[in-house]
C-alpha cells in the first residue's frame, strides 16, 4: 500500500510518496506555474516514476495548500497548517514551534507533543517576508534567488529596510544600490527585516519562547541567511529538515495513511 501527499502552493507544487511503514519513497518539487492541473499531474507522475510505482497502487491521496481542492481523486483536502504540523512532527518530534514561510504567506504554529496544532498565527494579507518578497528583492539586486542564502556573509553594517511592503522595499533596495551600498549588506538587512516580521507571529502564539524547540519549514527555510537571522533574534537554535519545502506534502501523505 502506498500513500500520496500533494501540497500545491502559489510558487511550488510538492509531492511525497510513502509506503505502509510510513517510509518516504520519493519526493518532488516543481514550479506551480499558471496551470495548476498540469503541475499536479506532473508532480504526481514524477514521484510515481521515481519509486517505480503505478497509480493504481496508491491507496489514498490527501491534498493540501491553497490549491488543494483542485487535486482530483483525493481522499480529502486538509489545511496546510495541519499538514505542516503533522509533517514536522514526523521529522523533528521535539519541535514545539513551527515557523513556515511559503510563497505567499507566513505562519507560526504551536504544537503539542503529538504534533497536533494548539495555536497558530498567520500573515496572509500581503507577501511581505515570503517567497514572493524574496523573488522581488532578488530581481532588484539582479541575482539568482538561491544566492540570497549566502550573500549576507561578512556583512557588518546594520542596514534597516524600513518598509516590508514588497513594492516600497524594492524601491528602498534600488536606492541603496544607487548609493553604493554593498549587496551583502543589503541582503543582511533584508534577512533581518524578514526575521523581525516573523518574530511578531511567533510572539502571538508563544510570548515566552525560553526552552521551546523551534523548527522551520517552507521554501524560505532553504535560505540560510533568513534562518540565521531568525535564530539570532530568538537567541535559540532553529532546526530545519533536509527538505523543508516538502514538509506539508509529507504531512498530507501521513494523514492519508492514518485515515485510510
Amino acid at each position: 500500500m502506498y500513500y500520496l501527499g500533494i501540497d500545491i502552493g502559489s510558487l511550488s507544487c510538492d509531492a511525497v510518496l510513502i509506503d505502509e511503514k510510513k517510509q518516504i519513497l520519493s519526493t518532488s518539487v516543481i514550479p506551480t506555474g499558471a496551470k495548476n492541473h498540469e503541475a499536479i499531474e506532473r508532480v504526481r507522475q514524477e514521484v510515481l516514476r521515481a519509486s517505480n510505482i503505478s497509480e493504481d497502487q496508491i491507496q489514498a491521496t490527501v491534498s493540501t495548500g491553497y490549491g488543494r481542492e483542485r487535486v482530483s481523486g483525493r481522499l480529502s483536502a486538509v489545511t496546510e497548517i495541519t499538514c505542516h504540523a503533522r509533517g514536522i512532527n514526523a521529522l523533528i518530534p521535539d519541535a514545539q514551534i513551527l515557523i513556515d514561510i511559503g510563497g505567499q504567506d507566513s505562519k507560526a504554529i504551536r504544537l503539542d507533543k503529538n504534533g497536533r496544532v494548539q495555536d497558530f498565527a498567520m500573515n496572509d494579507k500581503c507577501a511581505a517576508g515570503t517567497g514572493r518578497f524574496l523573488e522581488a528583492m532578488a530581481r532588484a539586486l539582479q541575482v539568482d534567488i538561491e544566492e540570497l542564502s549566502i550573500l549576507d556573509q561578512s556583512a557588518t553594517e546594520l542596514i534597516t529596510i524600513s518598509s516590508m511592503c514588497t513594492v516600497f522595499a524594492e524601491s528602498e533596495v534600488v536606492s541603496l544600490i544607487a548609493n553604493g551600498t554593498a549587496v551583502n549588506e543589503i541582503v543582511n538587512g533584508l534577512n533581518r527585516s524578514i526575521s523581525s516580521r516573523t518574530i511578531g507571529l511567533v510572539k502571538r502564539i508563544a510570548p515566552d519562547i525560553d526552552g521551546l524547540k523551534i523548527a522551520m519549514s517552507g521554501g524560505v527555510a532553504h535560505n540560510k541567511g533568513v534562518v540565521k537571522a531568525l535564530a539570532k533574534i530568538l537567541n535559540t537554535e532553529i532546526q530545519v529538515p533536509d527538505k523543508p519545502d516538502t514538509v506539508g506534502a509529507l504531512g498530507a501523505a501521513l494523514i492519508a495513511f492514518e485515515r485510510c
